[in-house]
């Protein structure tokens, strides 16, 4: 019995550090001191989303930075990523971050 709560607890451990360092890696925004200037940070989710109103600068799974070179299409539209991983995690329910992509609003 011991034995099987010690392989259960190691493999969970191991689980949990293979998700911790896998994956994508949002990077924090760095604000400088006294700066008056907004960071994405303190922006509101619809600024930091949109440099104009149809233009996606921020990946819709982690919220970081794009990469035009990583996208997928969907319904005839570009929907771009900050990491390969992402678009797995988007393709399982795209409808759960349309509200985020401004080339989806009306």
């Amino acid at each position: 019995m011991k034995t099987k709560y010690l392989i259960m607890l190691a493999a969970v451990v191991g689980l949990a550090t293979i998700i911790t360092l896998g994956g994508c890696k949002k990077k924090e925004l760095m604000e400088p001191a006294n700066s008056a200037t907004p960071t994405m940070e303190k922006m509101t989710d619809g600024a930091a989303q949109t440099a104009d109103s149809n233009e996606q600068i921020t990946c819709p799974v982690m919220g970081g930075k794009i990469n035009k070179d990583i996208f997928v299409e969907h319904n005839g539209k570009k929907v771009y990523f900050c990491c390969p991983a992402c678009i797995e995690e988007f393709e399982k329910n795209p409808e759960k971050y349309l509200d985020k992509l401004p080339q989806f609003q009306k």
